[in-house]
C-alpha cells in the first residue's frame, strides 16, 4: 500500500517541473479521472455523464483520458475494480481473530459501512451505477460478492452448501440495504445498519 510519502498527489499536478516520475504522473492522472467519474456520476448517473465532464473535473485533456482508458465504460470498470478490491482487503485489517465469529463479523461489517459512508461517490459507483453499465460490470460485482460470502463462511466456520447460501444472503442483504441508504443520501441510516445486520448474521450463522 502506498504511504502518504510516496503516493502521487490527488489534485491536478502543478505546471512546470516537478519531481514525480512518469509512473507517478500516470497514476495520479488515472486516480483523478476515476475519482472524477465517481463524483460526476453522483450528480448525473452513468448514462448522463459524458467523458467531457470527467476530464473537466479531473483537469486532464481528452487525449490523456484515451491514453489510459479505451472508453467511459473502461474507466468505470477500472474504478469499479479498484473499489471492490479495497472492500475485499478489509479482512486484512482485522488484528484479533481469536474472538467469537460474531464479533469478527461485526467489526468487518462496521468497517464496510464506514468505508461506504466515507466515500459515498465511490459507493454509489459499485452499489447503484453498476446496473446501468452492463453485464460485465454486474458480473464483476457478483464475483466480488461471492468472495465476500466465502469470507463470511470462513469467519463462522461454515462449509455446507446451505450455510454458504445463507452467507450469500447476508452479503446481498447488506448490499441492498446499503444501496437504499446511499440513494437516499442517508449516511446516518447507513451506519445504523450495523446492529440489525450483525444480529441477522448471528441468528443465521452463529
Amino acid at each position: 500500500m502506498r504511504t502518504s510519502r510516496d503516493a502521487p498527489p490527488a489534485g491536478p499536478l502543478p505546471s512546470g517541473r516537478h519531481r514525480l516520475s512518469r509512473e507517478q504522473v500516470v497514476t495520479s492522472q488515472r486516480n483523478r479521472m476515476m475519482a472524477a467519474m465517481a463524483d460526476a456520476m453522483r450528480e448525473k448517473g452513468y448514462i448522463g455523464t459524458p467523458v467531457s465532464a470527467i476530464i473537466k473535473r479531473a483537469g486532464v485533456s481528452r487525449e490523456t483520458f484515451y491514453q489510459q482508458f479505451r472508453s467511459k465504460e473502461d474507466c468505470f470498470l477500472q474504478a469499479l475494480d479498484s473499489a471492490l478490491q479495497f472492500i475485499s482487503r478489509l479482512p486484512d485489517s482485522v488484528t484479533d481473530w481469536d474472538r467469537p465469529p460474531a464479533d469478527i463479523f461485526r467489526e468487518l461489517l462496521r468497517k464496510y459501512l464506514q468505508a461506504v459512508a466515507d466515500q459515498p461517490a465511490l459507493a454509489r459507483l459499485f452499489l447503484v451505477e453498476v446496473y446501468a453499465v452492463g453485464p460485465e460490470a454486474f458480473e464483476r460485482r457478483r464475483a466480488a460478492h461471492m468472495q465476500y460470502a466465502e469470507a463470511i463462511a470462513e469467519i463462522f466456520h461454515r462449509e455446507s452448501d446451505e450455510a454458504r447460501f445463507l452467507c450469500e444472503a447476508v452479503v446481498s442483504a447488506a448490499a441492498q440495504l446499503a444501496t437504499d441508504r446511499i440513494v437516499a443520501n442517508d449516511i446516518d441510516g447507513l451506519r445504523a445498519l450495523e446492529e440489525p445486520l450483525a444480529e441477522m448474521a448471528s441468528r443465521l450463522l452463529g
